[in-house]
């Protein structure tokens, strides 16, 4: 199969012919018909994961069932389906009790094994991970839903649990900072969205933020507290700096909860975080990582509806040669949107 292959920390992706993988007991293979480029993976290509080399990065697809491993017992070849990144081992009392995205023997895609800038991927404890894809939606959507959008539905629904009318401010509008907006306005939440880049703003007014704060230079947290008569009730760092996380944080008024969902890579040992706020104003910080199996029917009955369209959010599909070309500087991207990567092209 072709893949993308990088062979060291750093170094530069290539696509090339690599062995199609097998089955793994209690698990299947995908055929890839669409897998998200996210700043996760640069994460992963950066060295700030612990990954094997040489590797194949993504953990955002939908494709079909090609090959079902002994065990399996609700899935077949040919079924369409999509998995969140974090895939449990579906034997643990976390998996157990439907909190698989926490499960201390997980397998990902794209970072504990080889993922989907791939023609085929192998997935683990199919039963378990796998979700079953409506016709109605297509590969490309239910892509975008594995990482950024089910992170964020999981991040404000399930973690900050945002009730009607409350302040939402989410740093940064790339994927899932678009996709915190979309869902922040579906449950009848208010949105401040702020970003470096214009273009992610004007999106993100698209998508309801009935405020933008463009980051370039401005006090981000007195801005937010101009907008909404003391700071947000929720906050949610979709970028994942000092900076972002501070902002956030730094945004919220007394009592308020900061879903931290972007990746904060550490400084000096430790990422440094205004502790002194969070302590003074008894701010909730809530840890956001995915969203396991067990959760996505809430979600796709809302996107089956039209309550929430992801579809809106992708911006668009490049194939394999791209996305390796792509992945090296996709940290400093402006790109105002999720980009899909179908590797049949």
């Amino acid at each position: 199969m072709r893949a993308v292959v990088i062979d060291a920390v750093r170094s530069r992706p290539e696509v090339r012919e690599v062995p199609r993988p097998g089955a793994p007991a209690g698990g299947v293979v995908v055929r890839v018909a669409a897998t998200g480029l996210c700043r996760s993976d640069w994460h992963a290509w950066a060295g700030h994961d612990d990954i094997a080399f040489p590797h194949v990065p993504g953990h955002e697809l939908a494709g079909t069932v090609a090959e079902v491993g002994a065990g399996v017992t609700r899935w077949q070849v040919g079924d369409r389906v999509t998995v969140p990144f974090v895939c449990g081992c579906g034997r643990c009392e976390w998996c157990t009790s439907g909190q698989a995205q926490v499960c201390p023997d997980q397998q990902q895609p794209g970072f504990t094994h080889w993922g989907s800038f791939a023609e085929y991927v192998a997935l683990h404890a199919a039963d378990t991970n796998l979700v079953a894809l409506p016709d109605a939606i297509d590969f490309a959507t239910a892509a975008s839903l594995g990482c950024r959008f089910a992170t964020a539905y999981r991040a404000l629904v399930g973690r900050a649990r945002v009730a009607e009318g409350e302040w939402v401010t989410v740093v940064g509008a790339g994927g899932v900072g678009l996709s915190a907006v979309m869902i922040a306005r579906a449950v009848g939440a208010r949105v401040v969205a702020v970003d470096r880049n214009p273009e992610a703003l004007a999106i993100a007014t698209d998508l309801g933020a009935e405020h933008t704060v463009l980051a370039d230079g401005a006090d981000v947290p007195a801005a937010v507290a101009r907008l909404t008569d003391g700071g947000s009730h929720v906050s949610v760092d979709a970028v994942g700096s000092e900076q972002t996380c501070s902002d956030a944080v730094l945004s919220l008024r007394r009592r308020g909860r900061l879903a931290q969902v972007g990746l904060l890579p550490p400084v000096d040992g430790h990422p440094r975080v205004p502790m002194a706020r969070v302590i003074a104003w008894e701010l909730d910080l809530l840890g956001s990582h995915g969203m396991a199996a067990a959760d996505y029917p809430p979600m796709m009955e809302l996107i089956r509806s039209g309550a929430l369209q992801p579809q809106r959010l992708v911006e668009r599909t490049i194939g394999l040669e791209e996305a390796a070309a792509l992945l090296p500087g996709f940290d400093g991207a402006t790109v105002a949107g999720m980009t899909i990567v179908d590797p049949t092209r």
